[in-house]
C-alpha cells in the first residue's frame, strides 16, 4: 500500500477559562493558512468577526495584515501576516497546540489543538465541523467575569437587570445549546464572502445532549 501524504486536519477548539467546556471540533484541508483557520473558528462559534484577533504559535503572534499595525498597538509586540502560514508548515504530529484569540477586550482565548492528520477521498475542499457541545458567550458580555454575572443574572428573574438583560440578549440564551447541524453549515460556508451571523442564540425545539468530552 503507498503512503498518501495527509490533506486534511482535524482540530478541536475549546474557550478556555469556562466550564462546562465549550468546544468545537473541525476538519479542515491541511493546505489552508491561519487566515482561513480564523475564518472557520469564528463560523464554528458564531462569533460576529468584528473585534481584532491574533494567532499565537511557538511564541510568534499571527494577525490579519489590515490589523496588523493596531495589534501591535494593543499588544506591544509585533505581529505577522497570518495569511503566510499554512497549517501544513507545523510539525506534523498530532497533540500540536497554540492560543487563538479573539476579541482584545473580553479576551476570548481559544485552545487550539491539532488532534489527527487525516487523508481523506475526495480530498476536501471546505472545512466541516464534526462536533462540539455548549454556546459561546454572547458578544461583548465582558469577558469571563461578564458571562459569569450574565449567566446568574438570566437565571434570576428578580434580579432588577433580568428584564433588560435578556432583551439585549435577544429574548432567550441557553448555555447548553449547541446544534451540530447548524454548526457545520456556518462552518462549510465559512469562506464565502458576505457571511452573515445570526444576532441571537436561536430557540431550540429541544435541548441538546450534554457531552463532556
Amino acid at each position: 500500500m503507498l503512503f498518501q501524504e495527509p490533506n486534511a486536519l482535524q482540530i478541536r477548539i475549546e474557550l478556555a477559562g469556562i466550564e462546562p467546556a465549550v468546544w468545537r471540533r473541525v476538519v479542515v484541508p491541511w493546505n489552508w493558512h491561519l487566515g482561513q483557520l480564523h475564518l472557520v473558528i469564528q463560523a464554528a462559534f458564531n462569533w460576529w468577526n468584528y473585534h481584532l484577533h491574533e494567532f499565537r504559535v511557538g511564541g510568534l503572534s499571527y494577525g490579519d495584515p489590515e490589523q496588523l499595525g493596531e495589534m501591535e498597538y494593543e499588544g506591544g509586540s509585533r505581529s505577522f501576516d497570518e495569511n503566510e502560514v499554512r497549517l501544513l508548515d507545523f510539525e506534523h504530529h498530532p497533540g500540536l497546540s497554540f492560543i487563538y484569540l479573539y476579541d482584545f477586550g473580553d479576551h476570548w482565548e481559544h485552545l487550539v489543538t491539532i488532534e489527527k492528520f487525516l487523508t481523506l477521498d475526495p480530498i476536501p475542499r471546505t472545512a466541516a465541523c464534526i462536533d462540539g457541545a455548549h454556546a459561546r458567550p454572547p458578544e461583548d458580555v465582558g469577558g469571563i467575569g461578564g458571562f459569569e454575572s450574565f449567566l446568574a443574572i438570566m437565571a434570576d428573574r428578580e434580579d432588577p437587570e433580568h428584564r433588560d438583560m435578556r432583551r439585549w440578549c435577544g429574548g432567550h440564551f441557553d448555555p447548553q445549546w449547541f446544534d451540530l447541524t447548524v454548526a457545520d453549515k456556518d462552518v462549510r460556508n465559512a469562506l464565502k464572502p458576505n457571511v452573515r451571523r445570526r444576532l441571537h442564540q436561536p430557540k431550540s425545539k429541544r435541548r441538546a445532549g450534554e457531552r463532556d468530552r
